[in-house]
């Protein structure tokens, strides 16, 4: 089984760039968290897992590397979390990408890996973001709407989703948001633990 992670910087998480065999150079973060629990509870099945996630990645940006980075490494199974750069570029530079944007650009996204990859499972999951560090009040509606088109998206192609920030709303109930993330977007060790586990209980029934 292939599997492949795909985002931004919480999942790229120190990869190594020039890493080309599955298994290898995973970076720090959930993604490697997951791989390793499915490489150690199932050798059974083979599996290989990439992470070409990319930091400060926007919809647009992984849309431009799509078929590089994606379709043609034909994975069995497809993670993605990209959207919180949508936002975040917008209060910093001016240069995000409209929530209308967004939700068009991601659909395009799964029309055409749908169309190339028939048979692909797809897990999306949703952004997140806990209100210090970088993150300000004037995120949240965006942000929100992110998430809901994630929710709507998962709905229509019938994929799986994981609910990263109701999770984490849970979770400062037994801990401050720092605890969780560096910086109201990324995750500690903690945080991407938590992560980890919760995409693992989404994807449990697809190996």
């Amino acid at each position: 089984m292939r599997i492949l992670f795909q985002g931004d910087s919480i999942t790229d998480c120190g990869r190594h760039r020039e890493a080309v065999n599955p298994n290898v150079g995973l970076g720090a973060g959930y993604a490697m968290l997951a791989a390793g629990r499915l490489l150690a509870d199932r050798p059974d099945k083979n599996i290989r897992v990439f992470n070409r996630g990319i930091s400060g990645n926007r919809v647009v940006d992984l849309y431009a590397r799509w078929k590089i980075d994606a379709l043609n490494l034909k994975p069995d199974l497809l993670s993605i979390l990209i959207g919180v750069n949508d936002t975040w570029h917008s209060f910093g530079s001016n240069n995000g990408v409209e929530v209308e944007r967004y939700g068009r650009i991601y659909h395009e996204i799964l029309t055409w890996t749908r169309q190339e990859l028939p048979k692909v499972k797809i897990v999306l999951c949703e952004p997140f973001v806990l209100e210090f560090g970088a993150v300000t009040a004037e995120w949240h509606d965006e942000i929100n709407a992110r998430r809901e088109i994630v929710r709507n998206l998962c709905q229509e192609f019938e994929l799986a989703f994981v609910p990263i920030q109701s999770r984490l709303n849970a979770a400062l109930t037994q801990a401050p948001p720092e605890y969780w993330l560096t910086d109201g977007v990324h995750p500690t060790l903690a945080g991407h633990q938590l992560l980890a586990d919760e995409w693992l209980k989404v994807t449990r029934n697809f190996f």
